[in-house]
């Protein structure tokens, strides 16, 4: 399922593939007031009943209660198999309304609103739905397609920064795993990403729509090559539930994730020699030049000081490529290719997350100083 242009208020946008006579809208305390109203005008001139339902905005709300919640309201209002669930909001509305389709009535219909960058490039898209667990993330869920995705990309004008910057490390992403072109856009173009630039944003976009359908369409339910779509990400889920759903945004997380995942494919051995490569240590400037690029977006380049060895084992064993007791990895072969593992040696997945903890313990100034603070989050960004 690609993303398709769209207007919020236009009745025209909704009209292929909102069917039945009810419709919920789900959004949260901070997109509902600014963009229900549209939506709701929208869908009312199309003669549906439509109701909304608000849900506090984080993480760390996408829980089971809240799933409950959007199930209950959908209980009161007899909703049936032909009404449709909208899913107004970021990666959370859009996993935790989608999981709500995928099990009410054993299936309804749904469509997804993204109004983040993030949304709009990577959750919105393929079909994955999930809440959290507090032991780990996205860990209760389903495979379950949206009738749509309408992407109004008027609506980023809104996003703040740290938003825009969380779903700016999903574009890099398809970059670092398939889409080498991509990447040196970025490197190119990564102040007019952060200034918002329309033309920057809309090919942004595109690209990264492109690349996940794309990789979907070959491996809808995951059992290949779609997981190589979680480059970072057991690295990064990991941070999130150690630090707090909500305290590190996911794509901040990620984003240390995949620098990790590239220094251990640098230790494996793995990534080809460049010229500017200390001598003996081959892949070191792959792993400076995807440090450089995130941190022009103002991104984590490393994982927080909390999070040890034991932590991070401890979170990743409950990772949902843990199959039969052994964990994959998604790591790379070289920059712009990607492949999805078991076969590595565990003393450098623990060696490689001792290296930031030495790092930090052993130059603190240095660490720190590459790195500020985000008052009152416990996250930190370069």
């Amino acid at each position: 399922m690609a993303a398709t242009p769209a207007a919020a208020h236009d009745p025209a946008s909704y009209a292929p593939y909102v069917g039945g006579d009810k419709c919920l809208v789900v959004t949260n305390t901070t997109v509902g007031p600014l963009y229900a109203e549209q939506v709701v005008a929208a869908l009312t001139a199309l003669g549906k009943t439509v109701s909304v339902l608000e849900l506090p905005d984080g993480e760390e709300y996408k829980d089971m209660q809240r799933l409950n919640t959007i199930l209950d309201r959908a209980m009161e209002l007899r909703l049936d198999r032909k009404s449709t669930l909208l899913a107004l909001g970021g990666g959370v509305v859009g996993d935790i309304t989608g999981f709500a389709a995928a099990v009410y009535v054993r299936g309804v219909p749904f469509v997804q609103l993204p109004t983040t960058l993030l949304a709009v490039v990577d959750s919105a898209v393929g079909g994955k739905t999930a809440v959290n667990h507090p032991l780990g993330k996205n860990m209760i869920g389903a495979f379950y397609q949206p009738r749509a995705v309408l992407v109004d990309a008027t609506v980023l004008a809104t996003l703040d920064d740290r938003q825009l910057a969380a779903g700016i490390a999903e574009v890099v992403k398809y970059g670092l795993i398939r889409d080498l072109p991509l990447l040196d856009w970025l490197e190119a173009n990564m102040e007019a990403m952060i200034a918002r630039d329309p033309a920057a944003l809309e090919h942004a976009m595109l690209a990264s729509c492109a690349n996940k359908a794309a990789v979907v369409a070959a491996d809808e339910r995951e059992g290949g090559v779609r997981a190589t779509l979680n480059l970072g990400h057991t690295f990064g889920h990991a941070i999130e539930a150690a630090m707090g759903y909500g305290t590190w945004l996911h794509g901040e997380a990620v984003a240390a994730g995949m620098v990790m995942a590239v220094e251990m494919s640098r230790r494996l051995g793995w990534l080809p020699a460049h010229p500017s490569d200390p001598p003996g240590e081959a892949g070191t400037a792959a792993v400076r030049r995807v440090e450089a690029l995130l941190a022009r977006a103002g991104l984590p380049v490393r994982p927080p000081p909390s999070m040890t060895l034991e932590t991070f084992m401890t979170y990743m064993s409950v990772d949902k490529k843990v199959e039969s007791g052994v964990l994959k990895l998604v790591l790379l072969r070289r920059v712009g290719d990607a492949v999805v593992t078991a076969d590595y040696d565990k003393e450098v997945l623990y060696d490689t997350i001792m290296y930031y903890q030495q790092l930090f313990l052993e130059r603190p100034g240095e660490y720190e100083n590459a790195l500020v603070h985000l008052e009152g989050t416990g996250v930190v960004n370069p």
